[in-house]
């Protein structure tokens, strides 16, 4: 008796284990939407990190760019500056021996002009010094306070520091649009790789009913052989057509297997997770204006930015060839006061001003005509990119069109197919009744099964590529006309620290 209820206990055990590892193995399966790959994309797929790191670059160079406009600090420290030498004196055709020993520092703030590309700064040195020298054998010990305003101004040239910050300004706005660019494109590479999924599934789905069908069809044909019916021939083709059915089924597996190991792989989703595909292909038409559809694309494309961005950039790149071998000047204004005494409080008793004044010019003379092909070769990438901006509106233009025409194109095709489907899944159910009666051959019936698995295939796509094109439209006109809403370039940006 007790042996009868530990095997009764035992087999409860492994019944709970067996149902606690199958509920395991559901949960770790996860139901993927479309809505919910496009959210695991946002934050893992490597694409839009890439782009993301990249904005981030240019976003720390500008802001280092403004912080580099600001006042800049700095603080030089000597405390020990020790020299022994020995001199010729000329006055008295002598040689003596200096011995000279200091300690300083220097106090430094520089403040750069933007709107003259100049930069004033303010020195302050201040130090000890005990000098010896043979000619005289005196040693003085003094201490010393320099003190200089100097502003330095280049004429005659462009301002280097607002072109290098509009260049920067430039480059941010050009990284924001590759993000948002890149966001559009990981919506529709995501919604591609998940119908892909979608499709694996649905071939996989239908090979196995077609090998349901085939064992049925197979079935039969044996029993009737075993009873005299048919031929033995007509077994050796049933048979053959299970096999062929089998390996559809087992190419099915492996492609769908390998498509989930795609968009696992895109999203950054765990490539050891498994994933089940939930997608509602129901195709509603929508009305479309292609001349709404076109004009909102010019408006709002972010190509076309950043075509005018190449070509504000194409112009900076002329601003600066024309610089080369230029007329330029550089003027330098200094004024300083400095005074010094062994007693620290009386240093500026007696000081000493010593303002200055440099003015220098650079004059080429002749260049062997080096200046005017460069600004020919940069006046020509001017016009290349102004090309560039024109040919890409009409690009625009015809992409849009091509889109409109393949969206009704589609509609047209779901109509074609989904009556396709439904005459060959009622001329596949006509024959299978001729065939159990003796009236068709299993390799007709096999032609029809094809058929019908085919027709399925083809509805099934023909609503995927009519959504899929629904958002390549949406993409290229920047406009949802599912919701009647535009789509803002700017709301897909990083918020741009300023």
């Amino acid at each position: 008796m007790k042996r009868t209820k530990t095997k009764q206990l035992q087999v409860l055990f492994l019944l709970v284990f067996m149902l606690g590892l199958g509920a395991y193995t559901v949960q770790a399966q996860e139901a993927l939407t479309l809505a919910k790959a496009l959210s695991i994309a946002e934050t893992g797929s490597p694409d839009l990190q890439q782009s993301l790191l990249n904005l981030e670059r240019y976003q720390k160079n500008l802001e280092a760019q403004r912080a580099a406009l600001k006042s800049r600090f700095s603080l030089e420290v000597n405390p020990v500056n020790y020299s022994k030498q020995r001199r010729f004196d000329t006055r008295v055709s002598e040689w003596y021996t200096n011995e000279n020993f200091e300690t300083s520092t220097l106090f430094r703030v520089e403040q750069p002009i933007l709107v003259t590309d100049g930069t004033i700064s303010l020195t302050n040195e201040f130090g000890w010094s005990s000098n010896t020298s043979t000619s005289t054998d005196i040693q003085s010990e003094v201490f010393f306070n320099n003190l200089y305003l100097n502003l330095n101004q280049p004429l005659f040239t462009y301002n280097r520091l607002k072109l290098e910050l509009k260049t920067l300004e430039l480059n941010l706005e050009n990284a924001n649009l590759n993000y948002a660019m890149q966001r559009l494109n990981l919506e529709r590479n995501v919604t591609q790789f998940f119908y892909n999924v979608y499709m694996s599934q649905m071939n996989l789905s239908i090979a196995k009913e077609e090998l349901a069908n085939t064992q049925k069809s197979y079935d039969i044909i044996v029993n009737k052989v075993q009873a005299g019916l048919a031929a033995k021939e007509e077994q050796y083709q049933a048979e053959l057509n299970l096999a062929t059915s089998k390996s559809t089924l087992q190419d099915a597996e492996v492609n769908f297997e390998n498509n989930k190991d795609q968009l696992k792989l895109y999203l950054g989703m765990d490539l050891f997770e498994d994933i089940m595909i939930l997608a509602d292909i129901t195709a509603n038409p929508v009305a479309v204006d292609l001349d709404k559809a076109i004009e909102n694309g010019l408006n709002s494309r972010m190509e076309l930015r950043q075509r005018e961005i190449d070509v504000e950039t194409s112009q900076f790149d002329l601003i600066q060839t024309k610089s080369l071998n230029e007329f330029k000047g550089d003027m330098n204004l200094r004024f300083g006061i400095t005074g010094d005494n062994y007693q620290l409080n009386q240093i500026y008793d007696n000081p000493t001003k010593s303002p200055s004044v440099s003015l220098s010019f650079n004059i080429p003379i002749f260049d062997w005509g080096e200046k005017k092909a460069r600004i020919a070769a940069a006046e020509a990438s001017i016009r290349s990119q102004e090309l560039n901006l024109s040919e890409e509106k009409k690009q625009i233009i015809v992409d849009i069109r091509q889109v409109f025409r393949n969206l009704q194109n589609q509609l047209n095709q779901i109509d074609i197919a989904k009556q396709n489907e439904r005459n060959a899944q009622l001329t596949y159910e006509i024959n299978l009744e001729r065939y159990e009666n003796g009236d068709l051959t299993g390799m007709d019936l096999n032609l029809y099964q094809t058929q019908l698995s085919e027709k399925k295939i083809s509805y099934s796509q023909a609503l995927i590529n009519y959504k899929i094109e629904l958002l390549n439209l949406k993409i290229q006109s920047l406009y949802n006309f599912e919701t009647g809403e535009e789509i803002i370039p700017a709301e897909l940006y990083l918020n741009e620290q300023k």
